[in-house]
């Protein structure tokens, strides 16, 4: 057999002789390439979701945030409160070389009301800054301003959904609402964000710092700031130079007892990168481990599939087969098998992935069912590696038979 696609042909021709075998073995490589192509998918997706919430801040930003003493990365929000970051603290940040803006943030929970609506809400209680440090987009009106945090004027900024819940498809702008049982203008209305770190970012109020501070919590202290810098290429100095002055400060002596954090946005963005990539990976790894059991399977057929075929074998070698040409007619086999399983398995895949899209949209997240294309290239190329791994051993095995007592065991 010179013609390289007759092996392919025979190959075909012999799988369809054991229709349920090949079905059920083709079905669980399926399995194993649409679990790779859902994995890839959803990371990629998870990971430009987790990354265009980043983009939201200056990339010449700095982060200092609360933190547990000796334990980096958790803060108010693991459930201990820590009040030493103060007010003052602030002022100081705000003072230190090569800071442009501030802006200091809280959270709170509260119940908002219009007429006879109403809602509980995550407030998040930002510095009038955040408006000129942030990308914000508005459906009508604006953030607040330095003065209204100043003089500490009630105001909030209204995510889509919740003034969608009070008001409807009214003007929203001016609007008088009941946070806390206190009146607060509407200075703005929010454009449609999506979910985000895990909150419905469409169903949150913001409302001026220190306003959080004095009339819904009653406390004069923040959870972090977010700091810009002048000149970017100082943005490290300036990093150590606030984490400087929040050990005096704190009178904090010695690594690792640090009541806060500082990072920029360009080690942030580093962090959520190498955490989501490293999951990915893991990920892969315990999809590949269900993958060589598939090819396990594979190996297995085809070696139950050799000795079946002892005879034919026999047969042919004897009728001038060459030993390539058995080795050959299995590894395409085996080729053939994967192959079907890699293409089974990238259109459940995308199936899948599309269901999760639409299943995303139904219960208002931000999702989008693009696959990378190179996915579908290295499905492929993996299930054609597998087919060559597995289906090698049992080809060699038919191809090194004794024609004469390949007949003989008939």
């Amino acid at each position: 057999m010179n013609n390289f696609f007759e092996y392919f042909k025979i190959a075909f021709d012999n799988l369809k002789r054991q229709k349920m075998r090949t079905f059920l073995t083709v079905f669980a490589m399926g399995i194993g390439i649409a679990s790779l192509v859902i994995m890839i998918t959803a990371s990629e997706n998870f990971k430009k979701s987790i990354m265009s919430q980043l983009d939201i801040y200056n990339p010449n930003s700095i982060n200092v945030e609360v933190r547990i003493p000796g334990k980096s990365g958790e803060s108010s929000v693991s459930g201990v409160n820590i009040t030493t970051f103060k007010n003052s603290d602030v002022d100081a940040i705000k003072k230190v070389d090569n800071v442009q803006d501030v802006y200091s943030y809280v959270t709170a929970q509260a119940v908002i009301k219009y007429n006879s609506e109403k809602e509980t809400v995550m407030v998040f209680g930002y510095g009038a800054e955040a408006g000129e440090i942030e990308k914000m987009d508005f459906e009508s009106g604006g953030f607040y301003t330095r003065d209204d945090e100043g003089s500490l004027s009630s105001v909030v900024v209204l995510g889509k959904k919740i003034k969608e819940i009070l008001l409807g498809d009214n003007e929203a702008v001016g609007e008088i609402v009941y946070i806390g049982g206190k009146p607060y203008r509407v200075a703005g209305v929010m454009k449609t964000k999506g979910g985000g770190f895990g909150i419905d970012m469409d169903k949150i109020i913001y409302i001026p710092s220190k306003v959080v501070q004095k009339k819904i919590l009653g406390t004069d202290y923040v959870i972090g700031v977010m700091a810009t810098v002048i000149d970017s290429n100082k943005i490290n100095q300036t990093k150590d130079d606030i984490k400087a002055l929040m050990r005096e400060r704190h009178e904090i002596e010695g690594e690792g007892k640090d009541d806060f954090e500082v990072m920029t946005m360009e080690e942030a963005r580093t962090m959520v990168d190498t955490v989501l990539s490293g999951v990915t990976f893991l990920l892969m790894a315990l999809i590949g481990i269900s993958l060589i059991v598939a090819g396990v399977g594979i190996t297995n057929i085809m070696y139950v599939t050799v000795v079946e075929r002892t005879f034919e074998i026999g047969l042919r070698m004897a009728i001038g087969a060459e030993k390539k040409d058995i080795l050959w007619q299995f590894i395409a086999e085996a080729l053939v098998l994967t192959f079907l399983g890699g293409i089974l398995g990238l259109i459940a895949g995308a199936g899948v992935c599309y269901l999760i899209y639409y299943l995303a949209v139904v219960f208002g997240f931000t999702w989008t069912p693009d696959i990378p294309l190179w996915t579908f290239g290295f499905s492929i190329v993996f299930s054609g590696l597998v087919g060559l791994f597995f289906g090698v051993y049992p080809a060699k095995k038919a191809s090194n038979l004794n024609p004469i007592e390949a007949i003989r065991r008939e």
